[in-house]
């Protein structure tokens, strides 16, 4: 039988340590913004918020392209606008795949009508970017798209070498940077990244709803070459200038549209998702405040009191250690334990969540996020502890006691440098 809607239950949400690759806890601040008054797209003082967004975001993304501001979606809304934008049938695209998130772009860029040409390498290893240059040479493709942070692997990419050989060949370089954004240096201009697409949910620490966009001005005249005004409020002008253009298959997701809707021109495009924008704001200010070179060393702090008590609890890690990314640290599942009955564990009874992996490494590895607000030392020695309980709870032979021990020996250590280079 139907339950009448107005008996629904009251809406309640158990309290978690969240140490996933995302989405992970939001800054308190953050969420005091999301509840501030609506206001009107088009109200000056909204409008004033969207300019102190996009100054931000340059700072953020360490650029300084004219063209930095969000798009309304979870974070592969900005993958698509960019490949969508970019991307005309037959066009020659370049995918280095070396995990997850590699194959979604060329999930998208296939049906955008992409020509697709991937490079692979192994799960937990990244490219030597000789390959891919070799690669950009033989290919000659429009577009090349590389993650940054893989989140499926825990790698990451080195750019700064693939970047300025997409200059020299005229290839445009897409980098996913959903889970370095704000926790792992980024230098958009200097490794010559035509557009990176940022995250919202994980180092940035604000809800998933919204994703960061930069792209400079090599992106920007593909995108004016389709530009075309929406026929409801494209003025005679406008429909002049797109006399055979052909124009971008996406509607939503036309960032010639979004640049109108970004720009002092203020053109109509979609309501603005205010509330996220809010989050947004506080978000960055949150990042800027702590200041970048700051905030990366936090995040390579955690890290490594987490690996220090991962090791010292007998566990091996996933991966190639040269290459790891700074954010998400890869733990190997122990023979003969079941991966997901010691997430319920930590879930039910600490109430902390890590993450398993997929495909090959579903069942294989357990994956720690340390990012934004919950990149913490709280919040590493909760998990060492609540991971270690459980892992003897589902019959795992550990070193117990030592995995917390060994983290707050990092933390000790690092406080005392910290004291002694300051007194200097």
């Amino acid at each position: 039988m139907t339950k009448n809607p107005s008996e629904a239950r009251n809406l309640s949400v158990p309290p978690r340590t969240i140490m996933t690759p995302g989405p992970v806890e939001v800054d308190p601040r953050v969420l005091r913004a999301l509840s501030m008054p609506i206001l009107g797209q088009f109200d000056p003082a909204f409008t004033q918020i969207m300019n102190e967004v996009m100054e931000m975001l340059r700072a953020a993304f360490q650029t300084k392209n004219h063209w930095a501001y969000p798009i309304d979606g979870t974070s592969r809304a900005g993958t698509e606008a960019l490949i969508a934008s970019l991307i005309e049938p037959g066009d020659k695209m370049l995918v280095p795949i070396f995990g997850r998130f590699g194959d979604l772009f060329v999930e998208i860029g296939e049906r955008y009508g992409a020509e697709i040409h991937t490079l692979s390498c192994p799960w937990g290893t990244v490219f030597d970017p000789e390959k891919v240059i070799a690669e950009i040479k033989k290919v000659h493709p429009k577009v090349v798209t590389l993650v940054h942070g893989e989140t499926s692997t825990g790698r990451m990419q080195p750019l700064a070498e693939i970047g300025r050989a997409c200059r020299e060949n005229s290839a445009l370089l897409i980098v996913d940077a959903v889970a370095t954004f704000c926790g792992v240096d980024i230098r958009t201009d200097e490794w010559c990244l035509d557009a990176v697409i940022g995250g919202a949910q994980k180092c940035l620490s604000i809800p998933s709803g919204i994703v960061p966009i930069t792209y400079n001005d090599r992106v920007r005249q593909v995108i004016q070459k389709r530009k075309k005004v929406e026929r409801g409020i494209a003025t005679a002008a406008d429909r002049l200038e797109a006399e055979g253009h052909v124009p971008v298959r996406s509607n939503y997701f036309d960032l010639g549209q979004l640049q109108d809707y970004w720009s002092e021109r203020r053109l109509n495009h979609h309501t603005e998702a205010t509330s996220m924008e809010y989050a947004l704001h506080e978000g960055l200010k949150l990042v800027l405040d702590e200041g970048l070179q700051n905030r990366f060393a936090r995040h390579l702090l955690n890290q490594k009191a987490l690996i220090a008590g991962i090791r010292a609890m007998g566990l091996e890690l996933f991966g190639d250690p040269d290459c790891i990314m700074p954010t998400v640290t890869c733990v190997s599942v122990p023979d003969g334990v079941r991966a997901d009955e010691v997430r319920e564990v930590l879930l039910n009874h600490f109430g902390i969540e890590i993450a398993g992996s997929f495909g090959a490494l579903q069942g294989k590895i357990w994956r720690i996020g340390t990012m934004g607000y919950s990149c913490r030392e709280d919040r590493v020695l909760s998990v060492l502890a609540g991971l270690e309980a459980a892992l003897i709870r589902c019959g795992a032979q550990v070193n117990r006691g030592e995995g917390v021990q060994a983290a707050i020996d990092v933390y000790t250590r690092e406080a005392s440098l910290k004291k002694t280079a300051e007194s200097r």
